[in-house]
């Protein structure tokens, strides 16, 4: 049997650092620079954590 992987598994929450899985978590392009992916858990997108682009530093909620 072939196992798939989940693309979100490997990424990480740009806040908090914990692994992006279930219900609310998202990915998306850096609004400033669109070179960077930036992740967000449920937890840290309802509570408006900052998050920062590694790339150019764009900061945002």
């Amino acid at each position: 049997m072939k196992k798939y992987r989940n693309p979100m598994a490997d990424q990480k929450c740009s806040s908090c650092g914990i692994g992006l899985y279930g219900e609310g978590t998202t990915t998306f392009k850096c609004p400033s620079c669109g070179g960077d992916r930036i992740g967000r858990c449920a937890q840290c997108r309802d509570q408006g954590v900052k998050y920062e682009c590694k790339k150019c530093g764009f900061v945002g909620p």
